[in-house]
């Protein structure tokens, strides 16, 4: 008898009745940026913080790992997630301020956002190795 009253309530959309767009890619990819960068970022920030701590050898340990095709890799991706983050984050902001919401620019918007965060990376290590 528990379902007799919500027997005819209308259900919540699910994903699959969505049109997906790009605002919808641009949040999921800004908790994955977020997470990434509490994960990995973090694991990065306190093994070097440690070989900082730990002297010379386990310094040259971790810049050895760094300079790695693997180590380059994760720095990059921990790069690529932080202007993806701060993309992302900067459109959050103008929609909080309540502009942006016209479906073209929301739309524009959303799809400069990862291409921004790409463009930024490359700009920064471009900037970084040719110095």
């Amino acid at each position: 008898m528990a379902n007799a009253g919500t027997k005819n309530r209308p259900l919540s959309p699910h994903l699959q009745i969505w049109k997906w767009g790009p605002h919808m890619f641009v949040s999921i990819l800004h908790r994955v940026t977020g997470d990434g960068m509490a994960f990995a970022g973090l694991g990065v920030l306190l093994w070097w913080l440690g070989a900082l701590a730990g002297g010379p050898a386990s310094y040259a340990t971790f810049a050895w790992a760094m300079t790695t095709p693997i180590g380059y890799l994760v720095l990059v991706g921990i790069s690529w997630a932080f202007f993806s983050h701060m993309m992302s984050g900067l459109r959050h902001f103008v929609l909080d301020a309540g502009a942006g919401y016209e479906l073209n620019v929301n739309k524009t918007w959303a799809t400069l956002c990862p291409i921004l965060g790409i463009v930024l990376t490359a700009a920064f290590w471009a900037l970084l190795l040719l110095r």
